[in-house]
C-alpha cells in the first residue's frame, strides 16, 4: 500500500487538494472515522467518511477498508479520531441547545456535521475551505444523493486571507451568537496566521458565541511515531504521510489567548480524559501516543 509522497516544506501560499499536502490529511482522517465506524464501539457514525475515500481512489486507504482491523494496535488512530469527532459533535449539540444557530466549521475538509447532525429548524452551517476541497465533498455528497440536515453555506476561502469579507458576503451575521469548530487545524498554521484567525474569530464573535478548538496532537514528531510502531506493529496507519513536515510550532496556546481576551474557558482535556469521559478505559497504546503528541480540547464562551 503506498499513499502519496509530500515534500518537507511549506510555502506561505501554498494550495491542496484533497490528495495532496495538507488536503490528503483530511482524507486520511476520513479513512480513519469509517475504519472507527466499523470497530468495536463506536463512538459515532459516520457514513459518508468511507464514501468520500472510494471516491478519492486513494489506494492505501481503499485498501485498509477493504480489510479493516477491528483488534489490536492498528485500532489505535481511529479509536483516537473517534474521541475527537464525539468532542466536536457534543459541542455542536450544546450550542444548538443554549440556541445559537450559526455555526462555522472552520477548514472543513470532509467534515459531515451538516449531514450527519440533527440541527435545530433555523440554523445555517458554514464550511470554510480552499475550493477544491469543498468541490470534492460536495460532489461526493450529491452523487449519493445525501441531503444536509441543516441550511448548509459553502465559503470558498484561504484562512490566511481575508475570510471574513466571504464569509459574511456569505450571509453570516456577526450581530448573532455563533459556534465555531477549529478542530485539527492550528498546528498547520504558523504562529502569525494562528494569531490572525482569532482574532478574526474573536471579532466576529458576538457575546455568548462558543469556540471549540482541539486536535490529536499538538506537537507532530514522525521520528517518535516511528519509534512507536517498532513497538507496537501496526498502529501507524498514516502511511507515507510526516505529520510534522507540513506543521509548525512555537505558537501561543488558545487557552491563554481566549482567556486574555474575555472568553471563558471551560476546563482543558486531553485525548485520555475524553475517553474517561465517554466511559472507556485508553489502552496502553493510547496513552504512549498522547505522551508524545500532546492532545488539547478546549472550548470557551464569549462573555
Amino acid at each position: 500500500m503506498t499513499t502519496p509522497e509530500f515534500g518537507s516544506l511549506r510555502s506561505d501560499d501554498d494550495q491542496w487538494d484533497i490528495v495532496s499536502s495538507v488536503g490528503y490529511t483530511a482524507l486520511l482522517v476520513a479513512g480513519w472515522r469509517a475504519l472507527h465506524a466499523v470497530g468495536p464501539h463506536p463512538l459515532v457514525h459516520d457514513e459518508y467518511a468511507k464514501q468520500c475515500v472510494d471516491a478519492s481512489g486513494d489506494p492505501y486507504l481503499s485498501e485498509l477498508l477493504a480489510n479493516p482491523v477491528t483488534s489490536g494496535d492498528q485500532t489505535a488512530f481511529p479509536r483516537l479520531y473517534g474521541v475527537q469527532t464525539r468532542f466536536f459533535d457534543d459541542f455542536f449539540r450544546s450550542a444548538a441547545d443554549a440556541g445559537l444557530r450559526q455555526a462555522v466549521i472552520v477548514a472543513a475538509g470532509l467534515d459531515s456535521r451538516s449531514y450527519r447532525l440533527e440541527w435545530p429548524s433555523g440554523t445555517t452551517v458554514f464550511e470554510i475551505d480552499l475550493p477544491k476541497v469543498l468541490e470534492f465533498k460536495a460532489r461526493v455528497l450529491a452523487q449519493r444523493d445525501a441531503e444536509p440536515k441543516a441550511h448548509r453555506t459553502e465559503v470558498a476561502a484561504d484562512l490566511r486571507t481575508d475570510w471574513p469579507k466571504q464569509l459574511k458576503t456569505a450571509g453570516f451575521d456577526p450581530r448573532q451568537p455563533s459556534a465555531w469548530s477549529m478542530e485539527g487545524l492550528l498546528m498547520y498554521l504558523t504562529g502569525e496566521a494562528q494569531d490572525a484567525l482569532f482574532a478574526r474569530i474573536d471579532e466576529l464573535s458576538a457575546p455568548g458565541s462558543r469556540v471549540a478548538v482541539g486536535a490529536l496532537g499538538t506537537r507532530l514528531d514522525h521520528q517518535q511515531l516511528a519509534a512507536l510502531e517498532a513497538t507496537h506493529p501496526g498502529v501507524n496507519l498514516s502511511g507515507n504521510v510526516d505529520f510534522s513536515a507540513l506543521s509548525y510550532d512555537d505558537k501561543t496556546n488558545p487557552a491563554e489567548w481566549l482567556a486574555d481576551r474575555g472568553w471563558v474557558v471551560g476546563p482543558v482535556r486531553n485525548t485520555l480524559e475524553l475517553q474517561a469521559g465517554y466511559g472507556m478505559t485508553p489502552p496502553e497504546v493510547d496513552v504512549q501516543i498522547d505522551s508524545f503528541m500532546h492532545s488539547q480540547y478546549i472550548t470557551a464562551t464569549k462573555g
